[in-house]
C-alpha cells in the first residue's frame, strides 16, 4: 500500500473541494447572506490538506488495492468536510444529520433529513447542497484526473474503482483525456439543460440548482414540494427528458460526437434502457388513468416523470406516488433496483449488469438441457469474459445480503416493512425517496442516529459499487505489499 501517494491524492481532493466551496460562498454573498460558514470550512480544509501535499511522494505508483482505498477514502473525507457548512450555518446543526445530507448529496442519492427546505438566508447553503450532486455525479476522482496532470499509467486504477458499471472502458488511450471528454460532455449537457429551464420560466438560480441535481441524478430540490412546487408542466418535461439523457452511458454521446453510429445502434444496454422507460411509462399511465381518472395527458406526463426519476435514480417528484395503485408502485420498486446504464451518473444495479445476470442464468439452463453445447455470453455483439460474469454474480449476491442485513438492522426503529425496505433500496441504489413513511412527500429525519449512519454507509456502498468500501474496511487492505 502506497500510503504517501494516497495521502497526497486525498490532499489534492480536499484542495479541489476548498476551491469548489468558493462558488456557493459567492452565491451567498450575491444574495446578501453570511459567507462565514464557507470561509470557516475552507480554512479547516486548507489546514488539513496543505501538510498532505507540500511534499510529493517519490513513489507515485498505485495499484488496484490502492485505487479502491483512495477512492473510498476520498468520498469519505469530501463528505466529512463538506458537511461543515450545514453545521456552521445552523441549517442542520446536528453533525450526523449534516453528514447524512452531504453523503446523500455527493453520492447523488437525494435522501434528505431536512423537514423545511425553504427558508430565509439559505440560498448559498441550498446551492452547495445541489452542487454536491453535480460534483459527485461524474465522480470526484474523475474530476481530479480531468483537472490535473496524469498521476502516471496507474490512473486507470482510480477510474476503475470509481466509475460505475461491470466494465470500464477508456474512450481514448490516455486516462486524463478520457476524463476530460467525460466532463466536457457532462458540462455541456448541464448548460443546455439550464438554458432550457430558463426558457421554461425558471430564474437563473433555480435553473442551475435543478440542472445540477438532474445532471448528477441526485434529486435535491430547493422547494418543499420538489419539482411539483413549480407547477410548471414545461419544466417537468424538460427535467424528465434530461433525467433519461443523464441515465445513458456517456460513451454513447462520445460515439455520437465522432459519428460512430454503429457503436450507438448496437448498444444493447441503451436499447433495453429506452424500452424499459417506454414500457413502464405506458403501464403506469394506463394504470393511474383507469384507477384514478384525470386528464390523460397529465397522467402520461406524471408517469413519464416518475419513471424517469426512479430509473435514473434522481429522486425528484411531481406527485405523491404513495397514493398510486399497487401495480404502479410495484413497477417503480422494480425500477429502483434496475437503475439506468453503466457509465452514466445514475445508481442502481445497472442495465448492463442485469443483462449479464439474465444471460448467465439462461446459459446455465441451456447447459443443463444440453451439457455438450458451447454457450457464449455476448453484450453489444462482443463476448463477455467469464471473470466479468462472475463479478456480476458476486456483486448481486453481496447486494442482496447488504439489503437484507440493513433492512433487518434499521427495523429496530419500528417503522413498517415497506418503509424500511424501500428506505434501504433508496439509499443503496442512490435514489432518494422510498415509499410509505419515506415517500416523496416525507423524509428520513425520524430515523435514529444508528439507522442514519447505516443508511449513510449504504449510500457510499451503492455509489462506489460495494468493493471500494469493503476493501477500505478490510484489515487485509492495510497490509504492505
Amino acid at each position: 500500500m502506497n500510503y504517501r501517494m494516497i495521502g497526497y491524492l486525498l490532499g489534492i481532493i480536499l484542495m479541489i473541494e476548498a476551491v469548489l466551496l468558493l462558488l456557493p460562498m459567492l452565491v451567498a454573498l450575491i444574495y446578501g447572506e453570511s459567507a462565514l460558514p464557507f470561509l470557516f470550512t475552507i480554512a479547516i480544509i486548507l489546514a488539513v490538506s496543505l501538510p498532505l501535499i507540500i511534499f510529493k511522494p517519490k513513489n507515485i505508483k498505485i495499484y488496484t488495492k490502492d485505487g479502491f482505498v483512495c477512492v473510498a477514502s476520498a468520498w469519505i473525507v469530501m463528505s466529512v468536510f463538506g458537511a461543515l457548512p450545514f453545521v456552521f450555518s445552523g441549517v442542520i446543526p446536528n453533525y450526523i444529520d449534516a453528514l447524512f445530507e452531504t453523503v446523500s448529496g455527493f453520492t447523488t442519492t437525494g435522501a434528505s433529513i431536512m423537514t423545511a427546505i425553504e427558508g430565509p438566508s439559505r440560498m448559498g447553503i441550498l446551492f452547495w447542497r445541489s452542487f454536491t450532486h453535480w460534483i459527485g455525479g461524474m465522480g470526484v476522482l474523475v474530476f481530479m484526473l480531468a483537472l490535473l496532470p496524469s498521476t502516471g499509467g496507474q490512473a486507470i486504477y482510480l477510474m476503475r474503482a470509481e466509475v460505475p458499471g461491470p466494465t470500464k472502458d477508456k474512450l481514448v488511450p490516455k486516462m486524463r483525456q478520457t476524463a476530460l471528454i467525460l466532463y466536457a460532455i457532462y458540462f455541456v449537457l448541464t448548460l443546455i439543460m439550464t438554458a432550457a429551464l430558463m426558457f421554461c420560466g425558471m430564474n437563473i438560480y433555480h435553473a442551475f440548482v435543478n440542472a445540477f441535481a438532474t445532471a448528477g441524478t441526485g434529486g435535491f430540490s430547493v422547494l418543499n414540494n420538489s419539482i411539483g412546487g413549480y407547477n410548471n408542466p414545461a419544466a417537468e418535461w424538460v427535467i424528465a427528458i434530461f433525467m433519461v439523457i443523464f441515465g445513458v452511458n456517456f460513451n454513447v454521446y462520445f460515439f455520437i460526437l465522432i459519428k460512430r453510429w454503429r457503436e450507438v445502434l448496437k448498444n444493447e444496454e441503451l436499447r433495453t434502457f429506452l424500452l424499459i422507460v417506454a414500457a413502464a411509462t405506458c403501464v403506469i399511465s394506463v394504470n393511474i388513468f383507469m384507477e384514478m381518472g384525470g386528464p390523460i395527458g397529465e397522467r402520461i406526463r406524471q408517469a413519464f416523470f416518475q419513471v424517469s426519476t426512479i430509473i435514473s435514480t434522481t429522486g425528484f417528484s411531481t406527485v405523491d406516488f404513495n397514493l398510486w395503485p399497487s401495480l404502479s408502485k410495484t413497477v417503480l420498486i422494480i425500477l429502483m433496483v434496475t437503475g439506468a446504464c453503466a457509465g452514466s451518473t445514475a445508481g442502481g444495479l445497472k442495465i448492463s449488469r442485469i443483462l449479464i445476470l439474465l444471460k448467465t442464468m439462461l446459459r446455465e439452463i441451456r447447459k443443463i438441457l444440453r451439457p455438450r453445447s458451447v454457450n457464449i455470453i455476448k453484450l453489444n455483439g462482443e463476448t463477455v469474459d467469464v471473470r466479468t460474469c462472475h463479478a456480476a454474480t458476486s456483486y448481486f449476491a453481496i447486494y442482496v445480503v447488504l439489503i437484507a442485513m440493513t433492512t433487518l438492522l434499521i427495523s429496530i426503529d419500528d417503522f413498517g416493512f415497506e418503509s424500511n425496505l424501500t428506505a434501504v433500496l433508496a439509499c443503496i441504489n442512490n435514489i432518494g425517496p422510498g415509499f410509505a413513511e419515506v415517500g416523496p412527500m416525507s423524509n428520513f429525519s425520524d430515523f435514529s442516529y444508528f439507522s442514519k449512519i447505516l443508511l449513510t454507509l449504504n449510500m457510499l456502498i451503492g455509489r462506489l459499487e460495494i468493493m471500494p468500501v469493503i476493501i477500505l474496511l478490510s484489515p487485509f487492505a492495510w497490509k504492505k505489499h
